[in-house]
């Protein structure tokens, strides 16, 4: 699993510049930085949220792991089946992207 990604969602929960959840996800796409999905989402809500995210031009990443798994990356008890971060830097966005294409690859 990304060693940034986990860092920056650490950071993001604490500043509270996250959203979690498909619905909430869906609704506030035009303020995201970045989109993590989890192989728990229905694959209709997945083509949605890519789709709106696309319009957008906001990158996203496919988590390669439950909604349990991304919940216990947040240090949270409950299903994380999506979220977006509201505030990200463009270099904490590019290393998260380059560094789950190459673990997608391997």
């Amino acid at each position: 699993m990304s060693k940034i990604l986990e860092k920056a969602l650490k950071d993001a929960l604490k500043e509270d510049r996250i959203t979690m959840g498909s619905k909430q996800v869906l609704n506030s796409v035009k303020n995201s930085k970045l989109i993590v999905l989890s192989q728990s989402i229905r694959k209709e809500t997945i083509e949605k949220i890519q789709s709106n995210a696309q319009k957008e031009k906001i990158p996203f990443v496919n988590f390669q792991g439950t909604s349990v798994a991304l919940g216990r990356l947040c240090g949270l008890q409950f299903r994380i089946s999506t979220l977006s971060f509201t505030s990200l830097t463009d270099a904490n966005i590019k290393s998260i992207l380059k560094e789950t294409k190459t673990e997608e690859t391997n």
